[in-house]
């Protein structure tokens, strides 16, 4: 039996919040927002048709407070509950509260949030089903005598992960014995600071993996597909910054392969709604799960391109009891597309966050150009959240006229009173290993480190060109020779 949502609470912040209101409007659902007292002119508030203040700056009094988010949804009358992701989106206690209220939580059933959340758990059941894992822990050792024998019978270098939760938190790597002892209680500490657990594992540590992807969705009625992988080596510190679809690297069988795995084991396992199966894969194309994620992913952009599924419609339309509407044979890629995340951090300075105000924002348009944003231009960016402002989306017929695409698109972004990584991305794009699609997951870490601007643009520059494009009084233009080129051609050169 279907149910029918005319109103939609999203319990998020930022562009997620306002890309999924993009398909409620859509299909003709009411949208409410959240907001704490420093979001209060925030664009998720602009955008929705109702919006509720949750509480103050500190998202444990907001964006994490579950009685809050659920007296905003029955004070407006909401029918269901989208978490987005991050904050309360794999909170199997919030899926629960949400459900026990008699909301439509968009997303799976709240056990399987529970049994996927805990990465020990999930190595343990998805073993169990046939999912190759890398060698390592499988939880229960609690002493550190027993995770120092363990750790030397797989061998070093090791990574101590976090239990719960992802994104590089809680996550250490060891090269000896004498530095496991640091490193485990570094990693716990950082751990439950973010996750409220401190439980880690260990896992072998793999020379140069890749990062790569599955995403699936599976209903209420037994169906399940995989609409291929996407392709996330590109990280700094464990934070994916680049994502692709489809991995330069798979080839059909191991597409097929690496699919059908996590289509089985999601079946396995009860999955419901739209998911993700993480793997590494080593230098010999062997495939190693690493975790699931039980919610919509950052990057899912990248996979709508190329397939020309709405992952938030399909997610919606799984909660209220449809069925799939697709089978595995409909899901035919055609394409590439490449996602930049974009965020107030300085990456020559460590990829450390830029709080501060928005003076001037130009995103870029065109043929196969999305950009999905959560700010504005005169918007004060809070240093209390994830410092993501949008996500830039380019398609194109093949790998290079996508990643050419994407080069044009960063060139015509031009975001002034807060550092952005703008810069940093058209040179790891415009890079031989990007373009050869060879980056693995350390590699900005080991060769990008070093990383400036050069030469660097100048806040004169950009604010001529911003007021040239606006049409506003122009500028003085910046100081130079008189046959100097236009700010335009300036602006290509100094690959912004």
């Amino acid at each position: 039996m279907t149910q029918t949502i005319d109103k939609m609470l999203i319990a998020n912040r930022g562009e997620i919040a306002i890309r999924i209101m993009r398909t409620c409007r859509e299909m003709g659902i009411g949208t409410v927002a959240v907001y704490s007292e420093v979001d209060r002119k925030a664009a998720h508030v602009l955008a929705a048709d109702e919006a509720v203040c949750i509480g103050p700056a500190e998202a444990a009094q907001s964006y994490l407070n579950m009685e809050a988010i659920v007296g905003a949804a029955r004070a407006t009358g909401a029918g269901a509950v989208h978490p987005g992701y991050g904050f309360l989106a794999e909170n199997a206690e919030f899926a629960e509260r949400c459900r026990a209220e008699g909301f439509l939580f968009i997303g799976p059933e709240p056990g399987v949030i529970r049994l996927l959340g805990d990465k020990t758990a999930a190595r343990k059941r998805l073993s169990a089903e046939g999912l190759p894992i890398i060698p390592g822990t499988l939880g229960g050792e609690t002493s550190l005598e027993e995770l120092e024998k363990a750790t030397l019978a797989m061998g070093y270098p090791v990574v101590v992960k976090a239990a719960a939760g992802g994104g590089g938190k809680g996550m250490r790597t060891v090269a000896r014995p004498s530095e496991l002892e640091s490193a485990l209680a570094s990693a716990s500490g950082e751990a439950l600071a973010a996750f409220g657990s401190g439980e880690v594992y260990i896992e072998k540590y793999l020379e140069g993996p890749r990062h790569i992807e599955v995403q699936i969705l599976a209903d209420t009625h037994g169906n399940a597909i995989h609409l291929i992988e996407r392709e996330c080596s590109a990280q700094r510190r464990h934070q994916k910054i680049v994502e692709e679809c489809p991995s330069p690297v798979v080839d059909d069988t191991l597409r097929h392969t690496m699919g059908m795995a996590a289509v089985n084991a999601a079946k396995a396992v009860g999955y419901t709604n739209a998911g993700t199966f993480e793997f590494l894969v080593d230098k010999e194309m062997n495939f190693y799960f690493l975790e699931v994620n039980t919610r919509l992913q950052v990057e899912h952009p990248v996979t709508e391109m190329v397939t020309g599924v709405d992952l938030v419609r399909e997610q919606i339309r799984i909660a209220a009891g449809e069925p799939l509407a697709l089978s595995q044979k409909d899901i035919i890629p055609r394409g590439h597309a490449v996602e930049c995340r974009i965020y107030a951090e300085d990456p020559a300075n460590g990829f450390m966050p830029s709080p501060g105000t928005i003076q001037t924002l130009v995103e870029p348009s065109g043929p196969g150009v999305r950009v999905d944003s959560g700010v504005y231009q005169g918007w004060t960016v809070p240093m209390e959240y994830d410092p993501i402002l949008s996500k830039l989306i380019t398609f194109g017929q093949d790998r290079q006229a996508a990643i050419q695409r994407m080069v044009q698109a960063l060139r015509q972004t031009v975001i002034t009173g807060i550092a952005s990584p703008v810069p940093f991305l058209i040179d790891l794009l415009e890079s031989e290993v990007f373009r050869d699609g060879q980056v693995k997951t350390d590699t900005i870490d080991t060769t990008l480190s070093d990383w400036s601007p050069t030469p660097p643009v100048t806040e004169a520059l950009l604010a001529y060109v911003a007021h040239d494009l606006f049409g506003r009084a122009k500028a003085a233009p910046p100081e130079g020779p008189s046959a100097q080129p236009s700010p335009w051609t300036q602006l290509g050169a100094f690959r912004l």
